[in-house]
């Protein structure tokens, strides 16, 4: 059998793979293809640090995934230490305006149907004391 001559950059990524057994991994747990990582390799280089992350372990990805959780609480509660009482006010009128505005379209589309559905208060006596005559 003759053998194709592949690309000169084909056979730089396969020397890039040897030099990687984990990338060899990833694909045989089906968790990338050899064209994706060939796109990758081709358009990002040898020195990117997705090549880095091929091949750890999940539970170095748990361990990260549990610290990002952490990470996220502490930056939340720092943006709320940081917070403008005043700013946060101005927010909340600007997004009750804007609920008030939607009721009152919902409310004209909704034509006069809703106002024949609406509730009456139950009327009060003509008079405040009614007195029986005997």
């Amino acid at each position: 059998m003759a053998q194709k001559k592949l690309h000169p950059s084909v056979l730089k990524f396969k020397e890039f793979v040897k030099s990687n057994p984990t990338i060899i991994q990833e694909v045989r747990k089906g968790n990338a293809t050899w064209q994706e990582l060939y796109e990758d390799w081709y358009l990002l280089g040898e020195d990117d640090k997705r090549w880095e992350s091929i091949g750890t372990d999940k539970k170095d990805t748990a361990k990260n995934e549990k610290e990002g959780k952490g990470d996220f609480m502490s930056n939340v509660m720092g943006m709320f230490k940081n917070l403008d009482p005043n700013q946060m006010q101005t927010y909340l009128q600007n997004a009750s305006e804007a609920v008030a505005a939607v009721q009152g379209l919902l409310a004209q589309f909704q034509g006069t149907n809703s106002q024949n559905n609406q509730v009456k208060p139950p009327e009060a006596p003509p008079h405040p004391f009614s007195f029986r005559q005997d």
